[in-house]
């Protein structure tokens, strides 16, 4: 048994003789504050008054049996209701003898659960940007989180590849393009697109500009400038079925995907389902009329479909137009009805930004209206934007922070900075590329996904790139650190063992073991909140307890082998713990720098 789980069911012997009940299972224990003697803290105001006890007496109670029930509390303190326990050595030497013999420790057990994570969802009218990579980097991380939860994971794209927008793009290229292609302009195809996406912009201002200066109104001369009144005609065409117009679409589509397949392999992210708009905004129809039939919606004079969400504290929602047209929520309806029938899914995480916080409330509301057995299990993973120190950012005007630039930017950024500090002596050129987009790439992840998901963030590339500090480069340092020292150890033949466990551990040592224990607990405290920067902080923690250790700690030529191989074996783990962590963010762990 782990110890905080013998300390667990030992807390709750000692109130069973009180006559309290309380599971182990439910027993909370918290890692005691580092000013407090002590590993873990049990609060102790709850009971007080079942006790008719002070805190502080209900804690001295516990402290008392939990001394006589459990070995490996050598002692206890009680500071007002916290009960802090101590543990002794052999106990923190045991708890690390089962972590080392356990590869998949902290992952949890097999649940049967199905899960969908739905993120990037990119349009096809221009390239991805910053705050397509924080979706990315979140949506993939999560995937991976709940894998290690004990969940089956389905990574998914739905791809917003039709409408007003898409058509833009397309006029623009007609008008202007002169049969330009990604060879003959040496761009990406997702870039030469976005770049017609922006002339449409710039066309469509001089039209309105053009039509208010003879005396039209702003409103009026937005609605009424010819480019917009050709690219709403585009997407008549298109949904007609246009020969024409839809060869036009599936070419510059075509060369979009192309440009997103090569930024998705460079960021290192995937998929194991894609869906298009194209082939489901026309779903959802026949939901309105089950939702009609079973009273969960109701039609207004016009004809257009509403669902009263009043009682829900909402207001009424559009499902369908007055002319029988869809909207976003009938789209989401039925594809929400057709991922359950490809993958039977228990739950469907959506990953998208804030703004439409309201959208996936509504529509979790009237899947379970409709009584979907998923629809308690839609969940919105909401994030706040991405801003720069320059301030926000706008597609159509071009001012976006273009995700392939700002890699290749923190690509030469890492590069500069590990030349600075002689890391890459030794390295062939093929080696050191490699190293410095694995520096670049786990530099923005981390910087990214430290951030609670929910918080809006500012990004800086400059300081994200630092082998000091809380940073994703300190980590893999951290990590390439270990990798030469267990080259080492094998080099002396000592092996991954332990072959003894009285040893004689110091305060470093005894806060690495600490932090690996409590892996499992990160592990499912990231998995039921949804955030990766829970794991994040705890691979900083874990690489700067060990960064001490190392500075303070001899590893080899110590008096006895015994010391050499367990601070081998301990080197051994932290290694491995960091692979795992950092890997469930998606940042790839260097061995040499």
């Amino acid at each position: 048994m782990e110890l905080e789980e013998e300390i667990k069911l030992g807390v709750s012997k000692v109130l069973q003789s009180h006559e309290i009940e309380l599971p182990a299972q439910e027993v909370a224990l918290q890692p005691t504050r580092k000013e407090f003697a002590g590993a873990f803290t049990f609060v102790t105001f709850p009971y007080a008054g079942r006790l008719r006890k002070s805190p502080e007496a209900v804690g001295q109670l516990l402290g008392e049996g939990l001394v006589k029930e459990v070995s490996g509390i050598t002692g206890f303190n009680v500071v007002k209701g916290f009960l802090n326990l101590e543990i002794n050595q052999s106990s923190w030497v045991d708890s690390f003898k089962a972590i080392l013999a356990d590869d998949n420790f902290g992952q949890c057990k097999a649940t049967g659960e199905n899960i969908m994570v739905e993120y990037s969802s990119p349009n096809t009218n221009k390239p991805l940007h910053l705050g397509h990579l924080r979706n990315n980097f979140l949506g993939y991380s999560i995937s991976e989180i709940m894998k290690l939860g004990g969940h089956k994971v389905i990574k998914t794209n739905l791809v917003n590849d039709r409408g007003i927008h898409i058509c833009k793009s397309m006029l623009a290229y007609e008008k202007f393009g002169e049969g330009e292609t990604p060879k003959s302009s040496g761009l990406k195809g997702d870039h030469l697109i976005g770049k017609y996406y922006v002339r449409f912009d710039q066309e469509y201002r001089v039209e309105i500009k053009s039509l208010m200066s003879s005396g039209m109104e702003e409103e009026e001369a937005k609605k009424k400038a010819p480019l917009i009144l050709e690219a709403q005609e585009m997407l008549k065409k298109w949904e007609s079925g246009d020969e024409e117009v839809v060869s036009l679409w599936k070419t510059m589509n075509g060369w979009v995907y192309e440009g997103f397949d090569a930024t998705y392999k460079m960021i290192g992210v995937d998929f194991d389902q894609y869906y298009y708009e194209s082939e489901t905004y026309l779903l959802g129809k026949d939901l309105v009329e089950e939702g009609l039939a079973s009273g969960a919606f109701f039609k207004k004079d016009n004809g257009s479909v509403w669902c009263d969400l009043s009682e829900d504290g909402l207001d009424e929602k559009l499902v369908l137009r007055a002319d029988g047209t869809s909207v976003y929520m009938t789209q989401d309806m039925g594809t929400a009805d057709l991922k359950y029938k490809d993958y039977q899914l228990d739950r469907s995480i959506y990953v998208v930004g804030n703004e439409q916080d309201y959208h996936f409330q509504v529509l979790k509301l009237i899947m379970k209206k409709l009584g979907r057995p998923y629809g308690d299990g839609i969940y919105h993973l909401s994030y706040g934007m991405v801003d720069l120190p320059q301030g926000k950012m706008k597609s159509r005007e071009g001012t976006v922070v273009d995700a392939d630039d700002l890699i290749q930017e923190m690509i030469t950024t890492a590069k500069d900075r590990t030349n600075e500090l002689g890391k890459i002596d030794g390295f062939t050129e093929e080696e050191a590329n490699k190293l410095y987009r694995m520096l670049a790439l786990g530099a923005l992840k981390y910087y990214i996904l430290k951030v609670d998901p929910k918080k809006r963030m500012l990004f800086n590339p400059k300081e994200s790139i630092d082998f000091q500090g809380d940073t994703g480069v300190f980590i893999q340092f951290t990590h390439a650190r270990i990798a030469a020292i267990l080259r080492k150890a094998e080099a002396d033949g000592i092996k991954i063992g332990l072959d003894s466990t009285s040893i004689e551990i110091n305060e470093f040592e005894q806060n690495l073991i600490e932090l690996l224990v409590s892996l499992p607990k990160k592990i499912q405290d990231a998995v039921t909140n949804y955030s990766p920067s829970v794991l994040a902080q705890y691979a900083y923690s874990l690489a700067k307890a060990y960064s001490r250790f190392y500075t303070e700690t001899q590893i080899f030529g110590q008096d006895t082998p015994e010391d050499t191989q367990f601070r081998v074996a301990l080197t051994h783990v932290v290694g491995r713990t960091i692979r795992q962590v950092l890997g469930a963010l998606g940042i790839e762990s260097p061995t040499r720098m």
